[in-house]
């Protein structure tokens, strides 16, 4: 069968081909020639003939290898520019995204920082409640400049869940595992569930309680993630009607990395496991 969804391989195939033929072509006309010789002059009339057909033979050969050479030819220029022009749009649409993002960004903070005048003006007879609030809003000011730097280079696990978890006061949560450095997306896709569970914790959860705890620990066996997120001493947890947007999230935000996320709602609060495969040529 010639390859035809292969242009290289079907030039080859009709070099390969022609060449081959003439090859049979020429072979036959030799052994014409060979017994018009031993028949003497009576044969030469048939050997002309012979000789005219394998002309036309080699003819056709040869046009049918040109014709199928400039099709392949012009079949892989044809496939190169359909690629060099998908690469082009997908370039594009990937710096409109960072744009984007990049100006989302550049307004959250600006929101954020209008936030922090505003409350600043209204509290200032009130130094101990601002000083409280204050240091909050900076943790999460901290926070988005950790993610939109891990957007592009990675980072540490504790580095992350310490700029989620600070704003809610670093006695509250205890941290346990070894150093991990985090491929970008998978660190983004992290820092969305952290945020995500972290938020959660500070509505219903752990950090809703005067004594409520969490402890975040994670361990690697092999290429594989195990994140275990255990909130003690908090108010009793259960699943609020349909899932929303945060649930999906909690659901689907690791199946790019071959994991899952497991919730269990328990009286002494949320206990989420997470797992995720990390590919080796992204661990230090």
């Amino acid at each position: 069968m010639v390859p035809f969804a292969d242009p290289a391989g079907c030039i080859f195939y009709a070099l390969f081909s022609g060449r081959v033929l003439c090859r049979c072509v020429w072979r036959r006309a030799g052994r014409a020639r060979d017994r018009t010789a031993q028949r003497g002059a009576g044969g030469e009339h048939q050997f002309q003939q012979h000789f005219d057909s394998a002309r036309i033979a080699l003819l056709a050969i040869f046009l049918a290898v040109c014709g199928l050479t400039i099709w392949g030819i012009e079949h892989y220029r044809s496939v190169a520019t359909r690629q060099r022009d998908i690469a082009k749009r997908l370039t594009q649409e990937e710096e409109y995204r960072k744009l984007v993002v990049d100006e989302l960004q550049h307004r959250l903070k600006n929101k954020l920082s209008t936030v922090h005048a505003v409350l600043h003006q209204v509290l200032h007879n009130q130094p101990q409640i601002w000083a409280t609030i204050d240091g909050r809003l900076r943790a999460l000011s901290a926070t988005d400049d950790l993610i939109a730097r891990v957007d592009g280079s990675g980072c540490d696990i504790k580095d992350l869940l310490l700029s989620e978890l600070g704003p809610y006061g670093h006695v509250r949560f205890t941290l346990n595992g070894d150093p991990l450095f985090l491929p970008a997306k998978l660190a983004v896709s992290l820092a969305l569930i952290f945020h995500e569970l972290a938020t959660n914790a500070g509505k219903y959860g752990a950090f809703a309680a005067a004594r409520g705890l969490l402890q975040v620990s994670w361990t690697m066996s092999d290429d594989r993630l195990t994140i275990v997120w255990d909130e003690t001493e908090g108010p009793p947890v259960g699943p609020v009607g349909e899932a929303g947007f945060g649930t999906k999230l909690l659901n689907s935000a690791l199946r790019p990395f071959d994991g899952r996320t497991e919730i269990s709602f328990l009286k002494t609060g949320i206990h989420c496991t997470m797992q995720c495969r990390i590919p080796k040529g992204d661990l230090p």
